[in-house]
């Protein structure tokens, strides 16, 4: 396999972003579009990428991608969905924060709250809240996954049972065009449908390149949230699903 320089910028790019874009690569390498295509074509005859409209994004499968290099895929875009989110959770609250990059975002930008209840099965966000008094970290018990620190399993399930809370922040690892939430790990989905069912207002957080990916475990659906916060949706039937179920549809690139 030979990747020219360009070439491997692209590859690079669609790591830290998720996605790239012809039209922004041209701009980029100030070259045609038709050669940024032949490079994506190239790209994914090598499965380094696969097509997507207007673009190429990261190959997926029905194995999910490791922790590191999910946290690079936009990352900018995670931060600030995670600042947006943690604006709409108010000091004095209880909330869960489920495993996922994402939601990791929305830890992050909590930490400058105060008597906030946190209660979570990720291992990343108890070991960063907990160095804040101000807050008061519960972490579920259960099996530890060990290529990104979540607990899962029925133990975190009966865990999560008991407690009912103010807020929810759930991810996804991928969006379906119908509006199902989906992710790899049928433990992990368990763990998640509890959430859900437990938390007054839920909020789901993934960025676009969510609705590019597929995986084979259902969460649930978009119309059970009552909060969307992405960068940006381009998908008609995602925006009629959030009106229909009255959803509030949050784009942090908009």
């Amino acid at each position: 396999m030979y990747l020219t320089a360009r070439q491997s910028d692209i590859v690079a790019l669609a790591k830290e972003r998720g996605r790239v874009l012809v039209d922004d690569l041209s701009a980029r390498f100030a070259v045609t579009p038709q050669t940024i295509r032949k490079d994506l074509n190239d790209l994914c005859d090598m499965k380094q990428l696969v097509r997507i409209h207007g673009g190429a994004m990261l190959p997926s499968g029905n194995e999910n991608m490791e922790y590191e290099q999910r946290k690079l895929i936009a990352a900018r875009e995670k931060l600030r969905i995670g600042e947006r989110a943690a604006a709409l959770i108010p000091d004095n609250a209880s909330l869960f924060i489920n495993i996922g990059t994402t939601t990791e975002a929305v830890g992050e930008a909590l930490t400058g709250h105060s008597s906030l209840m946190v209660i979570t099965n990720n291992i990343n966000v108890a070991n960063k809240l907990r160095l804040f008094p101000a807050l008061e970290v519960i972490i579920a018990g259960g099996v530890v996954r060990g290529s990104d620190g979540g607990v899962v399993g029925e133990a975190a399930v009966d865990f999560i049972r008991q407690f009912k809370v103010d807020y929810a922040v759930i991810g996804a690892s991928a969006l379906d065009a119908d509006g199902a939430l989906l992710d790899y790990d049928f433990r992990e989905v368990k763990v998640a449908q509890a959430i859900i069912a437990n938390a007054r207002h839920v909020i789901l957080v993934c960025d676009s390149t969510k609705f590019e990916r597929n995986a084979p475990v259902r969460i649930g659906h978009l119309s059970q949230v009552g909060t969307f916060i992405t960068d940006r949706c381009d998908r008609d039937s995602i925006r009629n699903i959030c009106a229909e179920a009255d959803v509030r549809l949050i784009e942090t690139d908009i």
